[in-house]
């Protein structure tokens, strides 16, 4: 196993120098998901949801979060983004239907953009039950997980 990097001698949390890392074009695809009731999924697609069109507002709050990551996540760094894309599909069931996530984070810097993919996919969900939850608090959210990322020094990786 690689030495984790995110500990200083003393045994104490620190953000890693990536002073001598290249850069390079990384990129990140990250899912999640929320079950919501039929109800929901019809309110939302009939624009219906009194808060609003939920998934322009959902879209804009993954990209949002994507864009402001090094803010919650502590040891994340500001990262200037190239890109990032937020896509829906939906799948029925009779019990309920899933709103699938796909959020894909594009960047040309020196460390990669999962944490921000992950962290967009994430706020995109909530945003969901935020504008949802007044009609039925049992949604669930996930799984939300990498598919894969390109670029720098560890290479690539896909699910």
């Amino acid at each position: 196993m690689d030495k984790l990097t995110h500990f200083n001698e003393q045994g104490r949390a620190k953000m890693v120098d990536i002073s001598d890392k290249n850069i390079t074009i990384r990129t990140a695809l990250a899912k999640s998901s929320i079950d919501v009731s039929p109800e929901i999924h019809e309110k939302i697609e009939q624009g219906k949801i009194g808060k609003g069109d939920v998934l322009a507002v959902a879209q804009v709050a993954g990209i949002m979060a994507a864009k402001n990551t090094s803010h919650w996540i502590p040891m994340c760094h500001p990262l200037s983004l190239n890109g990032v894309n937020i896509e829906f599909s939906w799948e029925k069931n009779d019990h309920d239907a899933t709103l699938h996530i796909s959020v894909e984070v594009k960047t040309e810097g020196k460390t990669g953009v999962e944490m921000e993919a992950l962290t967009a996919a994430s706020a995109t969900a909530l945003t969901v039950y935020d504008m949802c939850k007044a009609l039925d608090k049992g949604m669930v959210i996930g799984p939300t997980f990498l598919v894969k990322k390109s670029g720098g020094k560890n290479g690539d990786f896909e699910r």
